[in-house]
């Protein structure tokens, strides 16, 4: 079981020349591992990329990734991990997703499937990653 973060399914979808054959080679061991999902942060990210629900909902299907509602749990983690990111200086644009997917792992006692390991890793420093980084 492991959450997959929505820089790994971009580069899937959008073909990226860098780094969509690590990706989905990723999505495939991890597959074979247990149960790939995401959550309602990660399918409104991938949703820019898209013109309806139907072709979103596709896109999923063909990786194998199922939706996992986010926790009460998860939500104050993830309120509380932003605070502390704010306290120390940091924007309020852009980065919020991100913590709510590290707080859902997090909760969930699961991985999260990713190529941005930063900020999990100073506000969520016990979250288990998988990135090509630390392979």
């Amino acid at each position: 079981m492991i959450l997959v973060d929505t820089n790994i399914l971009l580069d899937v979808a959008t073909r990226d020349s860098h780094w969509a054959e690590w990706s989905l080679q990723a999505i495939e061991q991890e597959a074979v591992k247990g149960p790939l999902y995401i959550n309602a942060i990660v399918y409104a990210e991938l949703s820019t990329r898209y013109a309806s629900v139907e072709a979103v909902d596709s896109f999923i299907e063909n990786t194998g990734a199922s939706i996992i509602e986010i926790p009460r749990t998860a939500a104050f983690l993830a309120a509380k991990a932003y605070s502390r990111y704010r306290k120390a200086g940091g924007t309020r644009t852009g980065v919020l997703s991100d913590f709510f997917i590290g707080a859902h792992a997090v909760a969930l006692d699961i991985p999260v499937l990713t190529r941005d390991v930063g900020r999990y890793r100073a506000y969520f420093p016990n979250l288990r990653l998988v990135a090509p980084q630390l392979n």
